[in-house]
Order: structure tokens, then C-alpha cells, then sequence
């Protein structure tokens, strides 16, 4: 369902009159910042998962990169968040804040000023209704993550993704449905837009934050795997020891919880998404829909306090 207005810098315009100057520096050099939220129907009404702390990872990131006098609050943005979802009519629906830069053309960020828009729309599982249901093919792509040095890697800065891009092209073209990237040294880092996970012998195993973007999905699902009494380690890991895991399974905002049945053709284990990966997707889908253990704490109504 196509959305009626996107919010920009204070004001709810409608949908196709949202746009901005092609002399942008953000569209030219990827100068911008972006977060994925998701917003779920609850018993009590449309609830956002984790808004605050997306919130804070988006300033976070805009901090990051460098930007000096942003004009918003966590509260501001929240509030705007929710009176998109309302003037849109949405009981579920995935969000997308953007900050980016309005200025003369050139490379030097501060004479330009951060301007903001949120997007919402309908979109249902990322990977498709196949993936989400009975696992996901993946391949480990030939391309290489972002070494830290050469650009920030916590920001989900618009310009990193090119890389995310390249990759997920590749992977659909040659018939998979997403892809593995490595680090610089060679080791499991993370997927286009999500963390990754696999059990081995009863533990859970995540690549360290070092190396990855700190999704809030990942950090959801360790919380509830630790209530479950499930052994979670944050540890390097290569890409042969995904061929012989018991399970995989990747987590973000716009993918949720899916499984991975096959890593380069190689089968993981006998095929099917396992126990851990399917009790896990459950709880989580408990929490997002309001009926969870961490509901309370992690689904934000309109009109609750920060």
C-alpha cells in the first residue's frame, strides 16, 4: 500500500510531492544517514519495535559522521514517527528515517545543513514468504566488508551500502536469495542488511561487534536466547564452519528471523530450519506482536513516555 505523506523537517507532505534538488550533496556523494524500523499490530494497537533505540542508533550515526548541529531529539524524531504512522492509516509497516545534507555542491560537510524525512510503507518479509518459511540459499560473496579505516562502519551511513548493493545484486543474479560477507582478515562478518548466526553443538555463535553493524534484531534475539538458557558466544568464526554448523540464521529490521538451509550449495545439517532457529523466530514473533517476555520494554506506543 503506497503511503499518503512522508514527514519532512516538521511538516507531513503528501507522498508525491516529497522530494528534493537534484544539486543535493547527499545524492551525490551518499553523505546521508538511515535507519529500518518496523511497526507490528499488537492486542493493544500498532506498537514500534525498539523506536528509542533506533532512534538513538540514528543520531549515533549521524554523530559519527561528523555532523555538528542536528536540530532533533530522540523524542522529536519518536513523535514523528508516530504521527507518520497515523497519517498514513498503517497498523503495521516498516519506517524509514533519512537524514540528508542541503547544500552547494562540494565535499566539505559543514556548509551544508542535515535536513530529515520518514518514510513508511507496507512491506511484508524481505527475502520472500519461501525464505521466511523454510529457509533462506546464500552464498559467501567475493566481495569484501568495509574495513573500518576506510569508512565508518557503526554508521549506517547511505554511502556504505553500495557495498550492500554490489553484493545483493550479485547473490540474486546467480540465483541466491542473499549473501555472507567476509571481513578484511577473512573471517564471517555480516549479510547486505543483517547479522548472522549459527549453532554449533548447542551454542550460539555471532561474529563481535568489532566487525559488525550492532543490530537491535541481533541483540533481541541473543537477550531471548540467553532466557531460553541457550549458550551465546560473540566470536570470529569462518566460512567452512558455516558449511558444517548445526543451524544458521540471520536477523535484521527488514528481514526479522530467517533461516538458512544452504551455504554454497552445501546442505546445513539435514535441510530444514532448526529447533533453536524456529523456537527463537517464535519468541521474537511473540515479543513484535506485544505478548513476549520484553514486549513491555521494547514495543513503543504512541503516547507513552520516553
Amino acid at each position: 500500500m503506497k503511503a499518503d505523506f512522508i514527514w519532512m523537517d516538521g511538516e507531513l507532505v503528501p507522498y508525491d510531492q516529497a522530494t528534493v534538488h537534484l544539486i543535493t550533496p547527499t545524492l551525490h556523494y551518499g553523505v546521508g544517514v538511515f535507519e529500518g524500523i518496523r511497526c507490528y499490530q499488537t492486542p493493544t494497537g500498532s506498537a514500534v519495535f525498539r523506536l528509542r533505540e533506533h532512534l538513538q542508533r540514528f543520531l549515533e550515526s549521524i554523530h559519527i559522521l561528523g555532523i555538528q548541529q542536528f536540530p532533533y531529539t530522540v523524542q522529536d524524531l519518536r513523535q514523528a514517527v508516530h504521527q507518520t504512522i497515523k497519517a498514513n492509516g498503517f497498523t503495521e509497516c516498516y519506517i524509514r528515517p533519512l537524514m540528508y545534507l542541503q547544500g552547494p555542491m562540494g565535499l566539505n560537510m559543514d556548509q551544508s545543513r542535515p535536513r530529515v524525512g520518514i518514510a513508511a510503507w507496507e512491506w511484508g518479509p524481505y527475502l520472500g514468504r519461501e525464505a521466511a518459511d523454510h529457509g533462506a540459499h546464500m552464498m559467501v560473496s567475493s566481495f569484501t566488508r568495509l574495513h573500518p579505516n576506510i569508512s565508518m562502519t557503526k554508521s549506517k551511513v547511505s554511502g556504505n551500502y553500495v557495498n550492500s548493493m554490489l553484493v545483493k545484486t550479485l547473490a540474486i543474479r546467480s540465483g541466491y536469495d542473499e549473501a555472507v560477507i567476509l571481513d578484511p582478515q577473512g573471517y564471517v562478518a555480516e549479510c547486505t542488511g543483517e547479522n548472522i548466526f549459527m549453532v554449533r553443538k548447542g551454542v550460539l555463535y555471532t561474529p563481535p561487534l568489532a566487525t559488525v553493524l550492532e543490530g537491535l534484531t541481533r541483540d533481541s534475539v541473543m537477550t531471548m536466547a540467553r532466557d531460553e538458557g541457550i549458550r551465546v558466544k560473540e566470536k570470529l568464526f569462518t566460512r567452512d564452519q558455516l558449511y558444517i554448523a548445526d543451524e544458521v540464521f540471520i536477523t535484521g529490521t527488514a528481514a526479522e528471523m530467517v533461516g538458512i538451509v544452504k551455504v554454497d550449495h552445501r546442505v546445513v545439517r539435514d535441510g530444514q530450519v532448526g529447533p533453536i532457529t524456529r523456537r527463537l523466530s517464535q519468541l521474537f514473533a511473540e515479543t513484535v506482536h506485544g505478548t513476549g517476555k520484553h514486549s513491555a520494554e521494547w514495543c513503543d506506543y504512541p503516547g507513552t513516555p520516553v
